[in-house]
């Protein structure tokens, strides 16, 4: 876990995120500058945040929000959600558990064991308790 790099805006955990060994974290410097990532030009979650003043989605309504990456993804919202809830450092601390504990956050591709979720509650269950 690279816990410096934090939770993503959308609440995606770019702290365990293997898909871009060259990503420095979606909310560093501003979260303005990105050469590093192919997404931030289209990013709807990142210009929403941005334009709202916002840390995160957590910030505002996720759980209800079906903006950009929340319109087809449990993953993002139910993460942000959790993050609302209970504060980042909850939301970290609880994947670092996770993690130690055997969970995976990208096992094939950007899939993972936080993926196979149909229930918000169900998954923001499992992120804080690592049991299904």
């Amino acid at each position: 876990m690279k816990r410096e790099l934090g939770i993503a805006r959308c609440g995606l955990a770019c702290c365990l995120c293997s898909e871009n060994v060259l990503c420095k974290g979606c909310r560093r410097d501003g979260f303005r500058e990105h050469s590093w990532c192919k997404d931030a030009e289209w990013c709807e979650l990142r210009r929403c945040g941005i334009d709202k003043g916002l840390a995160g989605c957590w910030e505002c309504e996720p759980a209800g929000c079906r903006k950009g990456l929340y319109a087809e993804k449990l993953k993002p919202r139910a993460f942000a959600e959790f993050a609302r809830r209970y504060g980042t450092e909850e939301l970290l601390d609880c994947l670092e558990r996770n993690e130690q504990a055997g969970v995976v956050y990208h096992r094939e591709g950007v899939m993972g064991d936080y993926d196979d979720f149909g229930d918000m509650e169900e998954l923001i269950e499992f992120i804080r308790t690592g049991k299904r």
